[in-house]
């Protein structure tokens, strides 16, 4: 029975022994692997491709004033209609017609002799987005709209069509200027530059480039569409060697 108990005694020594021959061997190799930590290098950089519009969008519209609503929305309609029939007939497609805004609004009287303002009449306002996609016709385009009754002309503003293949030229571009930069940063830590390990980009908001006239009767009113200049942000992290 005593042998028994010494064999057992033993084993459970052993299997000690070896579970601490274990442990060590994991703590080697987790301190071996926070020794070999991958080096990097991240660079921020910037690319832009400029280009001429090709696509012009400009808001025009009537607003009306009458006694009535009705008489408003009356008046307002019939010159509304003979706008974008004229509109549609100079060659703007209806695809390129939207409607951005309808209003009724009352109109008051001002105020006298302490009496509160009270309604004397009605304001309608309707207005329409059109798209011009021959860029010299915008200021042909908004001189017809004149013509034809509009009293509204804003929101003036170029796009370029194919703004993705503008897009992809400004990616090129940021690419290549972080390259460039990394591998200024690599030689100056006496490493070389590996491969790319992760990229990510940022598209800036520079708005529609739009812009305003001053409309002359003699003339359609003088419109410069000047270009348009995309720019692409990319965070780019290499691996060095």
């Amino acid at each position: 029975m005593s042998i028994c108990k010494s064999g057992i005694l033993a084993l459970v020594a052993l299997a000690g022994a070896l579970a601490c021959l274990s442990l060590l061997a994991a703590g080697r190799a987790i301190a071996s692997d926070g020794d070999k930590t991958e080096r990097t290098v991240t660079v921020s950089a910037t690319g832009s491709a400029v280009a001429e519009p090709d696509v012009a969008h400009i808001t025009a519209g009537v607003v009306t004033e009458a006694g009535t609503a009705k008489e408003a929305i009356a008046r307002n309609s019939a010159v509304m209609v003979k706008l974008i029939d004229g509109l549609k007939g100079a060659d703007i497609a209806p695809k390129d017609l939207q409607t951005t805004q309808i209003s009724v609004e009352p109109r008051y009287a001002q105020a006298k002799d302490g009496r509160a303002a009270a309604i004397n009449g009605y304001r309608v306002s309707n207005l329409v987005r059109l798209t011009v996609r021959d860029v010299k016709r915008l200021g042909e385009i908004a001189d017809l709209a004149i013509a034809l009754g509009a009293n509204q002309i804003s929101q003036i503003s170029f796009a370029v069509s194919d703004a993705e293949k503008l897009t992809d030229e400004a990616r090129r571009n940021a690419m290549e200027n972080a390259r460039r930069r990394a591998e200024l940063y690599a030689k100056a830590a006496g490493a070389q530059l590996g491969p790319v390990l992760r990229i990510s980009e940022d598209l800036p908001d520079l708005g529609p480039g739009a812009t305003a006239f001053t409309y002359r009767k003699s003339a359609p009113p003088p419109i410069e569409a000047g270009t348009r200049r995309l720019v692409v942000e990319v965070s780019v992290v290499y691996a060095l060697r």
